[in-house]
């Protein structure tokens, strides 16, 4: 198995202006690839990379988060596998479906898009991106977990720092060295803080982690604290991305705006179909338990695949016309797009498939619905053209908009 010399590096410029010419010609000539730079193997294939998130752990392991996740996070539960998994993730999962999400979170998604949007309904302009988009989740989140909003410049700021580490595939030992030095500042923020939701619970998520118990089996402190870093890591890079790139790609689409706009039932549908065409996070890791045979060849047991999940999700074999957004397409199922059986694989699949895709649909369909209402004749600024920044996690880098404000 060779590198096609043709095809550009993941860590060249090239690349990282537009992946998916690239990405192409990996699926059609080297669906596997021997990547020296990150020491591992790359995977561009739909089926390939679908099996590899949903394949039984004695294959595909997520071990090589010890050394990926771990130093920045702590020992998540992405990590653990059969019951210790099963315990932690039925520990925290609650929080993000069903019941609680609806009457305990739905209320602070709303009244956060409110606060964010009423700071330019009336000025009719504004950018997307800074003005709402890397704001909303993280504010989400802070109010989830029952943190201090005016905070929310060092939250910003960790989730940028571990972002950077967890995509510093060339291994600037600046970028790792800030990566770790958030771990030790994001706990010595946190530790007091569930020190005293222990002795004095609230409603809020963080006391829910505290109390939360199954089996006689509690989160210790590092567990809570690994898990809420992960959380605004995880909530807030890929929702901000996913809601920036969700509204560049309706702009581009002015009839699938119009549409959505009338019909708000297509939402769904508009926000599964840009987690296929312009996933947020671009790749994900797994490593081999074993000997496996994919497309293109054999990956050694113990190796890392870097599963390329903006390439799969553009498979030829898998979506009809697969270069084009289409919110009516009809190979994307949307009734099961925001769970494990999802048709895309921007949010995984299978046992580790991301507790907070529920979260991120309700946070979507808040923000989708309430910047429509106050920008009814929504539009780019005049001679502008969104650029897409980013190779591990990747989405428009500004989106200045134009609007007639509402009165009233």
């Amino acid at each position: 198995m060779v590198t096609p010399t043709q095809i550009p590096d993941i860590l060249s410029p090239e690349f990282a202006e537009n992946p998916y010419p690239v990405y192409r010609v990996m699926r059609e000539s080297a669906p596997l690839i021997r990547h020296e730079p990150t020491d591992s193997y790359l995977i561009s294939r739909y089926d390939d990379v679908e099996r590899a998130f949903k394949d039984k752990a004695s294959h595909f392991t997520t071990d090589n988060y010890d050394w990926q996740v771990e130093p920045v996070h702590g020992k998540t539960i992405l990590q653990l596998s059969g019951r210790e998994h099963a315990v932690r993730r039925a520990l925290v999962a609650p929080a993000f479906r069903g019941d609680d999400l609806q009457r305990k979170f739905l209320p602070v998604i709303e009244r956060n898009a409110r606060e964010l949007i009423d700071g330019f309904r009336r000025t009719g302009g504004t950018d997307l991106v800074d003005s709402f988009a890397t704001r909303f989740p993280v504010n989400v989140i802070a109010d989830m977990l029952g943190l201090d909003k005016a905070d929310h410049a060092r939250f910003h700021g960790w989730y940028t720092s571990v972002i950077a580490f967890l995509g510093n595939l060339a291994g600037d030992p600046e970028i790792a060295a800030a990566g770790e030095r958030t771990r030790a500042e994001f706990a010595a923020y946190m530790f007091p803080l569930i020190e005293e939701r222990r002795r004095n619970p609230g409603d809020d998520l963080l006391s829910t982690l505290c109390a939360a118990e199954i089996d006689g089996v509690r989160m210790s402190d590092e567990d809570i604290k690994a898990f809420c870093s992960l959380l605004l890591a995880a909530g807030g890079e890929t929702t901000d991305k996913a809601i920036a790139a969700l509204f560049a790609n309706l702009l581009a689409h002015p009839e699938q705006l119009a549409a959505v706009r009338e019909d708000r039932g297509l939402i769904d549908r508009a926000f599964a179909e840009t987690l296929r065409y312009t996933p947020p996070v671009q790749m994900i890791m797994r490593q081999t338990a074993v000997e496996v045979t994919v497309s293109g060849g054999v990956i050694p047991a113990g190796a890392t695949v870097t599963c390329l999940i903006g390439a799969a999700n553009r498979d030829p074999e898998r979506y009809r016309e697969p270069d084009a957004f289409d919110i009516f397409r009809d190979d994307l199922a949307t009734t099961t797009a925001f769970s494990a059986a999802a048709g895309h694989l921007a949010f995984a699949l299978g046992r580790h498939f991301c507790v907070g895709a529920l979260l991120a649909r309700a946070e979507v369909e808040t923000a989708v619905n309430q910047l429509l209402d106050a920008m009814p004749d929504l539009r780019l600024a005049e001679g502008f053209e969104p650029v897409e920044r980013g190779v591990f996690t990747r989405g428009p880098a500004s989106l200045p908009v134009r609007f007639t404000p509402v009165r009233g």
